[in-house]
Parts: C-alpha cells; structure tokens; sequence
C-alpha cells in the first residue's frame, strides 16, 4: 500500500482568533478524498446481461460470484448486478433451468458490461412432464400460463384460487372471507367441478365430487413452478372433463444451486404463515432433492372460522442426459371450523360476520397425502416419454352438533326413559370420508426431423375406492348404539380409463393444423346405505368421444391467428346418482360443444390478444328446486343452453418504470328454458309448483369480469402494484329473478415488494399487500332458496325467499418477509 508522507499529517499551528489555518483546512479535505478514493477502489460492482443461445433474455437466471456467497438473478430484461466487491480475481458462475450452467474468470475493478450466452442444456429438462397435456403457442386454443414469479408475489398463504383472482374470467370467493380455509373459484361461469385440475399431468379432481378442496393442500402455491390455464375444452387431458375451464400445474422443477428459504408472514384475523425450504441443488450433475414445510393459521373474516392448516412437500430426483425419475410426496393436514351455511340475508347489513354454528368443536378434519412416481426420458433422436404412477390417499370427517334431531334420522329407536319415549334429542355426529385413489398416466411424443409434425398419444387408467360412513359420537340420552357404530355405510368404486392421439402440423409456412381426439370410458359403482339411511346401490357406465380441430396461422412469430372446435362429455357427479333412484329419470350425460377463435400480438413494450367464444350444452345438470321421495334437491338436465363472450387481455410498458396490464371478458349466458319447482306448504297435502322460464341468464355468470393491474417501480428492486377486480351482478339461480341477486362489485389491493440483497442472505424480499383499501362490502357467492306459505291474516298464499351469503372482508393486510439463502 501506498505510503502517506510524514508531512502531509502536520498541522499548522492556530492563528490568533481560534480558527484552523486554511492549510491545515487544506490538508484535512485532501486525506478525505485520498481515503475516499482509496475505499472506491477496494470496492467495486459488476453488471452485464444474460441470454440464450438465440438471443432470448433469461429472466431469474442465477448468477454466483463462487466461494464468496455473493450473487444475483436476472431481472425482467435479463439484467443482472453484484455490488461492493472487493478487487481480485473471481469465478463467475451463471446457470438458469434448460440451459448448461457456464463459468467465466473476471478481474475486479472491471468497467467492462458482461455479456453471457447460455447453451441449451443437454440434460432432459423436466418441462415435457406436462407438455402432453399443454396447449403451445402453435394450439389454436386459449390459454394463460402463469409462472413461479407472478405467483410468488401474491403468496402470503392464501390458496391458489385466490391468487389466480386477476387472470381472465376467474371470480374467486372463501367461505371465511379471508382467502384461508375453504376457498373455491369460476371460470367463464363453470365452478369448481367442471374445472379439470391436474398436478404434473396427474388428476386432481375428487372423482366422485369432481371438486377441487384446496383447503386439503395448505400453501401447495409455494411449490408450484407454473400454471397454465386453458379457458374452455382446451386439449385432452386425465380426469374429470373439462367443461369450463383446465388448470395445468407443474410442481417445481431442479435448481441447479443449493439453497436455502425461510418465508413468514401475518396479517389481519390473527393470520400466520410459516415456511422453511431446502434444496440440494444438482449434485454430481445427476441428483437433486428439495423439501418444504408450512403452517398456516388464521382466525377468519366470519366468526369462529378459523382455521389450523399444515403440509408438506418431498421431492427426489435422478436427472441423467436422456432419463428422469422423480418422486414426489406431498401431503396437507387441514382443521377448519365450518363457515358453510353463510349469512342469511336479514343479518347482511348489521351483523356481516354472523355464523350460526357455536358448538366448539364444529370443524372439517382431513388429511391428503398425494405420492407421484414420475418417468421423462428420451428414447431415440425423434421420440420422448413420459409415465407416471400414482396413489392418493384421504381420511377425515367433519363433526356436527345437531340439536333436537330425530332418532329417527339415524335408524334408532325412542329412549324410554321413567315411561317417557324420547324421540328428539341434541346429538353429536361424524360423517367420515377414508378414500384411495391411484393409477397411472402416460405420454408417448414424436418430433419429425423437419420439425413439422409434432403428435402425442397419451392416457391413463385410474381407480377411486371411496368408503362413506357415518357415527355418532355423543347423545344427551344414553340410546342402544355402541362406540364405533356407523349409522350408514357405503362404498364406491370408480374406474375411469382414456386415450388420446393429439398432432400439430405445418402444413405450409406458419400454417398449422391441429387435431386431438379422445376416447374415456367411465365404470361407477356404489353400494350401501346413504346418510339418508337408503340404499343407494347401483351401477353406471359411459362411454365418451372427444374430438378436437384447428387451425392456428403464425405470419411472423409475433403474430398468431387461431380458431378450433371442440367436443367434451361429461358423467353426472356423485350426489346425482344417490339422490335420483326416486326421480322420474336417471341423470343423464352432458354434451359441451366449444367453439374458440382469436388473435395474439407481440410487439415491443406491448402484448395483447382477444378470443370469441361460443359453448353450447346439451343435458347441462343444475338445481331447479325439485326433491326427491326423502326431502333432498336434486339436479336435472336442461335440454339446451350456452355461453358466449369476448375475452382481451394484454400488457403495455409505458415507461421503463411504469407497466399497465389487464383483461376484460364480456358474456351471455343463457338457459333456453328452465323448470323450476317450488315448495307449497300452504297446500294440504304438500306439493311442488312448477314454474316455467324461458332465455334466462345461468346462475353464477356474470356477465362482465374485468381485472387491471398498474406496476410502478420508483425505485431499484421496490415495486409498487395496484390490483383492481371487477365482476358484474350474478343471479344465484336459473329464475333471474332481481331479489335472489349477487351485487356487483368492484375491488382494489395495494401491493408493496421489496427486495435487497445483505451479506448474509443471497436475497431478501419484503411483501405487504392491502386487500380491498376502499373497503368495499361484497359477496362473490350465496345460494337461495323459494317455497310457499299460508298468507298472514288473509287466505291464500305468499312466496318467502331466503338468500344467504358469504361476505369478504373489508380492508385487510398481509405482510411478510423472505429470506433466500
């Protein structure tokens, strides 16, 4: 190191007024700005940017400074910066998924802007998992892929339909209101059960049900690499048929380094969220294992809807050059307290939190525990597989305090007591669900030599093994029942089998001919007494055709023009069988015929694409009121109805700070004619009144649902976004009838993501998200129900309706904190 001169650290002596010499003044601002420079060339920063072999930006590309801990990933336009190192000589490692990890020797200080070109990878990514069941750019249908970033924003603990809430016509809702518990959404109109959901190409959907119970699969959005949503048939897939709508997940994928993250974060209604992450990173370029445990607590927006959520997910694989194996396990433990009756409309406006339920121990107790063998390999220079095996299993109940119930109810005589019969008396019951569901999905591609013809033929075979009991656990008279003793039994066995051959083909320059067809055939059996204490026995058996045709014209890889038609059928779900031995018919299949067409731009700064929709249902299942001979509603088909709409979307960078993003789905929704029954018990004996509708909308269908998002970054690394949702009124049922009606409502969140990088973390992210800052009074989702009584004082008749709703919490946050290791 240079040496500083004995002369230059002398200072004058004072002058006679007390002040210092200007040349000491001279003497002290020179040693500051030697130190000053001195300390700026002992520390220095290095930037560049990483690409693709094709000149493609890599974005979340991790960059290593090696044997430091110091590092950096890539930012939107492939950018990347490491600040304050010390001079000397450093390996630069740089590696991102798909791509051959790459190391470069640098000096520092360097003025020099790198520029890094990464090869694809020679191993076997693990994206062609899921591509038998994707659409790509060449499909001609609608899509929207969401990747780990956009979720990981968002991700404070809530469930995933509440973090899809801006994509395109989605309406989401929670039963607690808070977005933790029970949590469902809709797309186009269709819920829950006519959304086909599969993780990693495996089916997700209760086969029985056809639902999807988040809540089973607490902060699953925390594994998730990636989603792509297709809106309609979209293409073939395993599982329940799509009717409305697909969610393709794939779970996360390899990452090449080790690391490390701890996320917690809390918020309003007592909110917590705890979760710890480890991987191995690629070891010996072969092996990589990766781990994930979470908790998630929270008291509800409704009262006493609280919820204690617990899971984890297990992950080990081998990653050779032209083979994969993985194993996946994944499980989640939920205990929540019901919120499902929701609030009857007379307490709406003065007591928006009400829940009826008291009993302390009114809760859904269930664990499901996913365990996924999967195969990916490449078998010749035109030929990849994948195989996948799989088993589920669930078990759990959920408990109910009934007071005042018939003995009755439950196969049971009166108690005598003292010569009293007792017939009536507060109980406690369990309905129990134990299931297994497993089998296997397979996918076989082939990639001419041109690159022209890309064909797939892929299917599964799948059994659900259901046992549906019922217990009681507590009585206030000791009765003749035994611990352990079930009320009811049933069992049932579902096997459900499909093929499909899908191809893309350029028939002439960025012309592409599409063509998927499918074969599912459907085995349903169930036997047993149902909670109704009848026997539900029975056998049911489908056999469905799905095709698929289109075109998709590509002038130049910005520009994308598509249009397909497709065909999807459908098998009733569960409680169609059980409760429909008493009806005049058994329920019948559902046909789906979709027609979809639009157009997708790219261009620098801005993105954007419309789509036309047409969806026509033949036999469509819904609610009209009926009952059947033990009291229940059953549903019924509707001969003809449809959805038709426009959806846009698109992005566009206003400055380098600013970004505005949305999308805007306008529809009409509409059932030819409706049949609906009404209870009269002004009449003796009691009847059913049919009333007769006709071009009504589809319950649950708004026909306006909008989202626009404003990004500004003021800032380094500090983003700042405004989320706003809109969804028109939505009638409750098939009558459109104004007093059984969800009001619009238009919501707005703020959210606030920060990232710094310290030295003893490779990153750290701060998230605080406002929920609904105007506090806004709204219910995406109720039920209603109609029935006549005797007029009061008069004779005749008047119609009551009830109609309950499930509010969302007013102005609400969520905060946490992210370290990356």
């Amino acid at each position: 190191m240079k040496k500083i001169p004995l002369d230059f650290l002398m200072f004058n002596q004072k002058s006679g007024n007390g002040k210092v010499s200007i040349n000491m003044k001279k003497s002290l601002c020179s040693l500051a700005l030697w130190l000053f420079a001195l300390t700026a060339m002992a520390q220095s920063n290095i930037g560049g940017v990483v690409k693709s072999n094709t000149g493609e930006q890599l974005v979340g590309a991790n960059v290593i400074l090696s044997g430091t801990g110091r590092g950096s990933t890539t930012d939107l336009d492939g950018k990347f910066q490491i600040r304050n190192i010390p001079a000397g000589n450093y390996t630069l490692r740089v590696s991102y998924l798909g791509f051959e990890p790459m190391t470069r020797e640098i000096s520092v200080p360097t003025s020099e802007q790198l520029e890094i070109n990464l090869e694809s990878s020679s191993l076997l990514t693990e994206e062609f998992i899921v591509y038998a069941t994707r659409a790509t750019d060449k499909t001609p249908t609608t899509f929207t892929n969401i990747d780990k970033s956009d979720i990981s924003k968002l991700n404070l603990g809530q469930d995933l339909p509440i973090l899809l809430n801006f994509t395109p016509s989605v309406v989401s809702f929670s039963d607690a209101g808070a977005g933790v518990g029970y949590t469902g959404l809709r797309i186009r109109g269709s819920d829950q059960t006519r959304i086909n959901v599969t993780v990693n190409g495996i089916p997700l959907n209760d086969a029985e049900s056809h639902g999807v119970f988040w809540v089973n699969m607490p902060d699953f959005a925390s594994s998730v690499d990636n989603i792509q949503i297709q809106r309609g048939v979209g293409t073939s897939t395993n599982g329940a048929a799509t009717f409305g709508a697909s969610l393709n997940i794939q779970t996360d994928t390899r990452q090449e380094e080790a690391y490390g993250e701890i996320d917690n974060s809390f918020g309003s209604f007592n909110t917590r969220r705890h979760m710890v992450k480890v991987g191995s990173g690629l070891i010996n370029d072969k092996w990589a294992f990766d781990a994930r445990l979470s908790q998630i607590s929270s008291d509800g927006y409704i009262d006493r809807a609280s919820s204690d959520l617990r899971s984890y997910f297990l992950s080990g694989g081998y990653y050779g050059e032209n083979h994969v194996v993985k194993l996946n396990v994944f499980s989640g433990a939920e205990v929540t307290y019901q919120a499902w009756e929701g609030v009857p409309e007379a307490l709406l406006e003065t007591n928006r939190t009400f829940n009826p339920y008291t009993y302390d121990n009114q809760v859904d107790n269930y664990r499901q525990t996913h365990n996924q063998l999967i195969y990916t390999g490449i078998l010749g220079p035109n030929w990849k597989a994948n195989a996948a095996l799989h088993y589920t299993y669930g078990r759990g109940y959920y408990e109910q305090f009934r007071r005042n119930d018939r003995l009755s109810n439950y196969a049971l005589s009166p108690v005598v007591i003292g010569g009293e019969s007792i017939a009536r008396m507060d109980l406690i019951r369990r309905r129990w669900l134990d299931n297994d569901f497993y089998g296997a999905v397979f996918s076989l591609n082939y990639l001419s030599d041109d690159g022209r013809l890309d064909a797939v033929i892929g299917g599964g075979a799948n059994r659900y093994d259901g046992d549906h009991f019922g217990e009681l656990i507590w009585m206030q008279f000791a009765g003749d029942v035994n611990i352990r003793d079930r009320y009811y039994d049933n069992k049932a066995v579902k096997d459900d089998y499909n093929i499909y051959a899908k191809a893309t083909y350029e028939a002439t320059e960025g012309l592409f001919v599409f063509g998927d067809l499918q074969y599912r055939k459907i085995d349903y059996t169930f036997e047993g007494i149902n909670n109704d204490l009848r026997d539900i026995s029975g056998v049911a058996n489908f056999n469905f055709f799905n095709p698929k045709v289109g075109l998709t014209y590509q002038p130049d890889p910005s520009k994308t023009w598509y249009a397909s038609y497709a065909v999807a059928n459908r098998e009733p779900v569960r409680r169609d069988f059980t409760d429909s031995p008493i009806v005049d018919r058994a329920p019948q299949s559902e046909n789906l015929q979709n027609i979809e067409a639009g157009y997708k731009r790219q261009a620098a700064g801005f993105t954007y694409s419309a789509n036309l929709y047409y969806m026509k249902y033949r036999d469509q299942l819904v609610l009209t009121g009926q009952l059947n001979d033990v009291g229940a509603y059953v549903r019924d088909n509707v001969d003809n109805s449809y959805r038709a709409g426009i959806e846009v979307e698109g992005a566009y960078q206003v400055t380098s700070k600013f970004t505005i993003g949305g999308n805007v789905a306008f529809s009409r929704n509409k059932i030819e004619e409706f049949l609906e029954y009404i209870d009269d018990y002004s009449a003796s004996p009691f009847v059913q009144e049919v009333i007769v509708h006709e071009n009504t909308d589809i319950a649950f269908s708004p026909n306006v649902v909008a989202a626009a998002i404003l990004d500004y970054r003021p800032i380094k690394n500090l983003e700042i976004s405004l989320l706003n949702k809109y969804v028109g009124s939505q009638f409750m049922d098939n009558t459109q009838n104004e007093n059984r009606m969800l009001n619009a409502f238009w919501t707005s969140d703020l959210r606030f993501n920060y990232a710094m990088r310290p030295r003893f973390v490779k990153n750290m992210e701060f998230t605080l998200l406002v929920n609904n800052i105007f506090n806004q009074l709204y219910e995406p989702n109720g039920y209603t129900f109609s029935y006549f009584l005797p007029a009061e004082g008069a004779t005749g008749r008047e119609l009551v309706t009830e109609n309950f709703y499930y509010p969302q919490a007013g102005t609400n946050f969520l905060a946490g904190v992210k370290f990356l290791f």
